[in-house]
């Protein structure tokens, strides 16, 4: 039997729903209002407040993937990959009683 407190449960009642706002400008969602989703469960109240969060999070994946760039081409220098060693590989069938 699951236990689940009652402070837990009114702690949750009190938290926003995630459509209550528009995820960038906090400004609250009409019921019979058209909402503008992206990335699954992130929304918005108008198609300009979508596109700024996609260019937003466009910028911080250039950035990322520069950062992460700059990273690896500075340590590849001092890193080297092992030769490969001449070893003997058996091949076959294993049989497991």
């Amino acid at each position: 039997m699951a236990y689940y407190s009652a402070t837990s449960y009114l702690d949750h009642r009190n938290e926003p729903h995630f459509l209550e706002s528009c995820f960038l400008c906090r400004k609250p969602l009409g019921c019979n209002a058209d909402i503008f989703m992206y990335r699954g469960n992130t929304p918005f109240c108008s198609k300009e407040c979508r596109q700024e969060q996609i260019e937003i999070d466009e910028a911080k994946e250039k950035s990322w993937k520069r950062s992460s760039a700059a990273a690896s081409s500075s340590g590849s220098g001092s890193i080297r990959k092992a030769e490969p060693q001449n070893k003997t590989i058996r091949t076959g069938t294993v049989a497991v009683a």
